[in-house]
């Protein structure tokens, strides 16, 4: 905890700020040099400080490229007296987002790297292979550092296996959410050492579909160093992952000795493991795993997982396949009244998920979403009865008219059969789409199956016995346990997710979705006991009752959704950026300018909830988007324009501003390139964190430049995105790109933008934008920076 004190007293640590380059720098290299001195003989420790400079293109939030120019890497090496050839990596990093602490994310894995380095150093075991400690020190900047170790740095080469320390809130359990690519051995290793293993293949599948708008080191590693690993992150308390908020005293002492414990345990465990030096032969397969309640983990082969599935289907398909057929004189019949009894099904779960999602969609309309941001039990009462209810009812009303004079035991039957043919369809489905998950479908058939098979006797008796219902729940129980702790599990990673994803995204629906998805998961096998009581009109109006009296409380605001609670806050993230725009025209003449503040809430709500406080915010200044600028004119410093609706943020006219070190563009040459190609090389100097912005004019096209492997990437829209960053004492910026031109054109080819922003020092706040910010109100966070956006036209 010490370690963690003290690189988060040291403040926020924006790449490119002496708190970042010097003082963090200083004081990790005071430590090692301190571990260093104490350790065994049976050790050597080497350090390295890396200051790397390269670029390359990535995939993530739509596509744009990287480039950074002596960022700073702290590398540690342990090894034996006599040295190592292979090694395996612990990666954190200690920079931190604008304005934040960064305790959490990731301070707190750092101060981990360093205990265990001590706690190794002091051993008088000799480790098989060699532990390098990479403290990166740009993440935050989309994962520069880590690029810029990986392909620059000469301990890569001998990297054959690594551990990534990440966050995605603030404490709480580690989540293994990320594992190979392949390299079933590394789940295996984690397995067998991890004290407190918390994973899930689910997790992994979820986060590399791209739903959840992040990204960590992991894709660096793997992608561009062809490196399997780990990865892990603190899950709790998401809402105020990349806050003020994420401070040291809220990561619990517990948390950090059990994430020492686990990573302790897997390194070491690497670190003397055969098949680390081997582990490229060891790549063949993915791997099923996840946690039993985060007791032990499970974990197994894919290719077994899949021979399972198609087994367990399989069965199901040839026992539901016997109950229909027979006898042959009926089987006809039997076919109808299933098939029936199957569409009912599934026009129930239609009927619940249209119904539930107007009435998130209602809720979002009348400006009252997120009202169970603060308050989550509010989505379970809304959402959650009214998908309920609605499945109940359709049952219902199908039983009363639609099977008037049908045994209630022969109904309840069928609808148990048709819930395990659903769930042996989903698990051939998945199984077939090469999806690890497909492990809970086989739970649900599994056990359900042979409950059945244990029971059959009893569901067709009159009547739901007590032992029947005893043993009806105790052959439920584990499909059932799982499913609502594998639940909580992504309710608690995705619901503060929805106050930072946007505000073209409605979360309300979202949030509606799912529930209504647990919902139909959960009622499955309960399906059946519409037809078999007497009557559901007493659950049926409790159900209704609660979500009407909730949504009624919603829609009168009672539900406020976000919080200012010293000891549990959730709040709302608003960015604003005091921006000085100008654009000129083919000649290099200033066409148009202004100022402003521009006014970006972070969530759907917009800036609604703000203007009762600052009420010139508010929808009379809406931002303009200027259509013939790059990225609307805007100031962004990531491509995440597609998240954002301009109608939903401000423009707050504000006095222009002079930063002390204004962004200097120069143009160095115009080259005419065979193929009626014309190549434009540029300089630029300007604070740390800058973005350029290229659009090519109408029959022109950008065909290569100076970035990454030369091949240009778009982000979504079309214009180009180029993420630029310094550490200290960086050269000016130079760059060149190539464009091919129409025949005979007079007119421009291409418009360039660069957007400076001030993360720190003198220039990042000016008057205005301080008296702004505190007025806004406690239950924000506001994060606030000057910028400056330029427009030149070739």
């Amino acid at each position: 905890r010490e370690y963690l004190d003290n690189i988060t007293a040291i403040g926020p640590r924006t790449v490119g700020s002496p708190e970042n380059e010097v003082l963090a720098v200083n004081y990790l290299l005071k430590q090692i040099r301190a571990i260093e001195r104490e350790s065994t003989n049976a050790h050597k420790i080497s350090v390295d400080i890396q200051r790397p400079t390269g670029s390359f293109s990535i995939d993530f939030l739509g596509g744009f490229t990287s480039y950074y120019a002596n960022i700073t890497n702290v590398v540690v090496k342990l090894e034996p007296r006599n040295g190592a050839e292979h090694a395996v990596l612990s990666n954190c990093h200690f920079d931190s987002v604008p304005n934040t602490p960064g305790a959490s994310d990731d301070a707190v894995s750092c101060a981990v790297m360093l205990e265990i380095l001590n706690t190794l150093s002091k051993s008088s075991e000799s480790l098989q292979h060699a532990v390098i400690f990479l403290f990166n020190g740009a993440e935050e900047n989309i994962l520069q550092a880590s690029h810029g170790f990986i392909t620059q740095h000469e301990w890569a080469k001998s990297i054959r296996a690594f551990i990534n320390l990440e966050a995605a809130g603030v404490g709480g359990k580690e989540l293994v959410f990320q594992t190979g690519p392949e390299n079933p051995w590394l789940v295996q290793a984690y397995v067998a050492a991890a004290k407190h293993p918390f994973a899930s293949v689910v997790a992994q599948e979820i986060f590399q579909s791209g739903i959840i708008p992040a990204d960590t080191d992991f894709r660096i590693y793997r992608d561009f160093g062809n490196v399997p690993g780990i990865d892990l992150a603190f899950i709790e308390n998401g809402y105020i992952y990349h806050t003020k908020y994420d401070t040291s005293d809220r990561i619990l002492t517990d948390s950090i000795q059990r994430a020492g414990d686990n990573i302790l345990a897997v390194l070491k465990y690497l670190a003397m493991s055969d098949k680390l030096a081997k582990s490229f032969e060891y790549r063949h397969g993915n791997v099923v795993f996840f946690d039993v309640l985060g007791l032990f983990v499970l974990a197994y082969p894919a290719r077994v997982g899949t021979i399972v599935n198609y087994i367990t289907a399989a069965i199901a398909f040839i026992y539901l396949s016997k109950r229909v057929l027979q006898p042959k004189t009926r089987a006809i019949h039997n076919v109808k009244r299933f098939f029936t009894a199957f569409g009912l099904t599934l026009m129930s779960w239609v009927c619940t998920l249209v119904t539930v999602l107007m009435v998130a969609a209602f809720v979002s309309v009348i400006g009252r979403s997120l009202s169970w941001y603060t308050h989550f039990y509010v989505s379970v009462f809304l959402y959650g009865s009214a998908a309920a209810a609605k499945i109940i009812l359709v049952h219902t009303l199908a039983k009363k008219f639609f099977y008037k004079n049908v045994s209630e035991q022969y109904l309840g039957d069928t609808f148990f059969d048709v819930s395990l043919l659903i769930w042996s369809i989903a698990l051939a489905v998945i199984t077939q789409m090469g999806l690890c998950s497909a492990f809970i479908c086989t739970l649900w058939v599994a056990f359900t199956l042979l409950t059945k098979l244990m029971i059959h006797k009893e569901f067709s008796q009159k009547g739901a016995t007590v032992k029947f219902l005893m043993m009806y729940m105790l052959g439920m129980f584990v499909p059932y346990l799982y499913m609502m702790y594998l639940s909580w599990t992504v309710f608690e990673m995705f619901t503060p997710i929805m106050g930072r994803s946007g505000s073209e995204i409605l979360p309300d629906v979202v949030l509606a979705g799912f529930i209504v998805v647990i919902t139909m998961i959960l009622s499955s096998y309960f399906i059946n006991f519409i037809y078999l009581v007497k009557s559901t009109k007493t659950t049926l109006v409790t159900l209704t009752t609660v979500s009407v009296v909730t949504l009624i409380l919603v829609c009168s605001g009672i539900f406020f959704p976000y919080s200012s609670d010293a000891a549990n806050p959730k709040p709302k993230r608003v960015f604003l950026q005091h921006t000085v725009r100008r654009f000129r025209d083919l000649d290099g003449n200033v066409v148009k300018s202004d100022s402003g503040v521009w006014i970006n809430g972070f969530d759907y709500n917009g800036i609604t909830h703000i203007t009762p406080h600052v009420p010139e915010i508010n929808d009379t200044i809406r931002t303009p988007c200027e259509e013939q600028a790059p990225f609307c004119g805007l100031p962004w410093i990531l491509p995440v324009h597609f998240m954002f609706r301009l109608v939903k943020n401000s423009y707050l006219r504000a006095p222009e501003i002079f930063p002390r070190s204004p962004v200097l563009f120069k143009v160095l040459s115009k080259e005419l390139m065979p193929r009626n190609s014309v190549r434009l090389s540029f300089e630029v100097s300007g604070p740390s964190h800058m973005s350029l912005y290229v659009r090519p004019h109408k029959g022109s096209a950008l065909s290569t430049w100076s970035f990454g492997d030369g091949v240009p990437v778009s982000s979504l829209g079309g214009d180009y995105f180029v993420f630029y960053s310094r550490g200290l004492q960086a050269t000016p910026w130079h760059f060149w790109v190539e464009l091919r031109a129409p025949e005979n054109h007079s007119d421009a080819i291409v418009s360039l933008a660069i957007a400076a922003h001030y993360f720190f020092g003198e220039d990042q706040k000016s008057p205005q934008l301080y008296a702004l910010l505190e007025r806004f109100p406690n239950w924000t966070f506001s994060s606030g920076w000057s910028c400056t956006y330029d427009l030149f036209v070739f």
